[in-house]
């Protein structure tokens, strides 16, 4: 009887996490690739799929360059995807990003995996938020799962273990300041 007790209880403290990373201020990306880092420093293997990004971006350069065991997957164009009017390109990317998505974590190949920008996708309409939830409930139990983006849904807040708001207090693109390598990209 004590043994399962035990058991129970490492299962439950020892399982992946799920973690959602929203708000209106810079950093949520950032954020979940210093986590990544951290997983990376103890051995583990990350897989970031980035929704609706399609440049290469400064952390997709590092990781083809210096981090083999970060692997990243671009999932959009390098243009803005219109909220209220996607073009068919933008939804194909984005349902082609579940679906490596999916296949990644019920595979147990990563230790973590990133969704970026993926709150913006849903809110979007491009990928389904049952699809989404069902793919996080149905998750390996050793899988940590980031999402990423502005607007998260009550419903993924509702399910994650660990939800941080990232606030914008003041933007350097207010002062006129142009997106710059290196903090945007």
């Amino acid at each position: 009887m004590t043994e399962n007790i035990i058991e129970e209880t490492l299962a439950k403290y020892s399982r992946g996490l799920v973690i959602v990373l929203t708000g209106d201020g810079k950093g949520k990306t950032t954020a979940a690739l210093g986590q990544a880092l951290r997983a990376l420093g103890h051995g583990l293997k990350v897989l970031v799929v980035q929704f609706m990004k399609g440049k290469k971006y400064g952390e997709v350069l590092a990781a083809e360059k210096y981090l083999p065991n970060l692997t990243t997957l671009q999932c959009g164009l390098d243009s803005f995807v219109m909220k209220n009017n996607p073009a068919p390109v933008d939804i194909e990317l984005a349902r082609q990003g579940l679906n490596l998505a999916k296949k990644a974590i019920s595979s147990s190949e990563y230790n973590m995996v990133i969704l970026d920008e993926i709150n913006v996708a849903l809110d979007f309409k491009l990928i389904s938020l049952e699809d989404v939830l069902e793919m996080i409930k149905n998750r390996p139990s050793n899988v940590d799962v980031i999402l990423t983006g502005r607007y998260a849904p009550p419903e993924i807040i509702e399910i994650a273990d660990t939800v941080s708001e990232v606030k914008e207090i003041k933007h350097h693109y207010a002062k006129g300041f142009k997106e710059r390598a290196g903090i945007e990209f």
